[in-house]
């Protein structure tokens, strides 16, 4: 069956189905129009795992997501399909992270992370980390390749490397929103190199990132202090408590927006950590810390985004674990909503409701 006797046969306002794709669509990857990749990873994460259970737990909330989108007309037509969860990956991530847990835990007992036994280890979670780096990264080229919108559903932060990568290949010149608790600029965690700590370090590397522009952050050490106000302008922190600052002595949220928005070239990527959110509305990600953006406010400033005209080449969500009941995967499952159907808005794959 065709994506458009699909579109015909299917009932947005009908419960859904088994058997669908992500927010209980029809559509398979080859004819979705944005395809998003899962990566069930949590190997590096420093304090409380389970976010390599985040693209299932969004998955299985998705389908209780109403498809009707106020902001954006018929989004579900748009064709949103997700991969299936890499089996491999998961049994990857689960050998790998149990060696970490316990490299972590003898670094906290004061074992030096230089001595023989703990440098093996850590060469090992370093080179499996730089494998998947390597794996997301073909996986990504491969629907870029043929003229897909890709997103990428975590997993820890450090998961979107080798997609970055891949956008980087074929985009000379854009910009990343970031938006997170922590800037992610450590040039190493606990001697994990691609740690998650140390995604938006790792991606600087790549010399077609012109700017960096983060929102939300709430919890950094020095070392990243430095490194930002020694970036010569290629990295602008809209800070959390300046942010509050400001909206308590009376300046709007759009006007914050139309800032942080001014700061971006033309092509945008867009790399959402959960924990950007306020942590009530993610209480179970990895490294919760109070604060942060209100779920609208994080709608809203990816709307001005898209109606300033700029376009998002490519997104991640990340972060979201499971907890006990469905509440963080319901809160991803539409942020995701969201990031698809705008992100398909800015590339003139759908329109904003009059």
């Amino acid at each position: 069956m065709s994506k458009e006797s699909k579109i015909k046969d299917f009932d947005p306002n009908s419960a859904a189905s088994a058997g669908g794709n992500i927010f209980g669509l029809p559509f398979t990857t080859e004819e979705a129009a944005i395809v998003l990749i899962p990566v069930p990873w949590d190997v590096t994460v420093s304090y409380s795992d389970g976010t390599s259970k985040g693209p299932q737990a969004i998955f299985d909330a998705s389908v209780q997501v109403d498809l009707f989108d106020p902001m954006v007309s018929a989004s579900w037509k748009i064709g949103v399909a997700m991969e299936e969860i890499s089996k491999n990956v998961l049994s990857w991530n689960t050998r790998l992270r149990k060696k970490a847990s316990a490299y972590i835990r003898n670094l906290e007992k004061g074992v030096s992370e230089h001595t023989p036994s703990m440098r093996k280890i850590g060469d090992e979670i370093n080179k499996g980390c730089e494998d998947l780096k390597k794996t997301v990264k073909e996986t990504a080229k491969k629907h870029l390749e043929k003229g897909k919108i890709v997103g990428l559903v975590g997993g820890d932060h450090s998961t979107p490397l080798g997609f970055i990568e891949a956008l980087a290949e074929r985009n000379p010149d854009f910009g990343i929103l970031h938006i997170d608790a922590h800037c992610d600029l450590r040039k190493a965690y606990e001697g994990f190199e691609y740690s998650h700590a140390s995604i938006m370090y790792n991606a600087l590397k790549n010399p077609q990132i012109k700017k960096m522009v983060q929102v939300g952050i709430r919890d950094w050490c020095e070392e990243e202090n430095k490194y930002i106000t020694s970036s010569n302008g290629r990295i602008k922190t809209f800070f959390d408590y300046r942010m509050k600052n400001e909206l308590h002595e009376g300046k709007s949220w759009k006007t914050i927006c139309d800032e942080i928005i001014s700061h971006l070239p033309p092509l945008v990527y867009l790399s959402f950590d959960i924990d950007g959110l306020d942590p009530k509305l993610c209480p179970d990600t990895g490294t919760p810390v109070p604060g942060g953006l209100e779920f609208e406010q994080a709608v809203f400033l990816i709307t001005q985004l898209v109606k300033s005209g700029k376009k998002i080449i490519g997104f991640d969500l990340n972060e979201v674990a499971p907890g006990k009941n469905q509440w963080n995967g319901n809160v991803g499952a539409r942020m995701l909503f969201k990031m698809c159907n705008l992100t398909a808005v800015s590339n003139g794959l759908a329109t904003f409701n009059p």
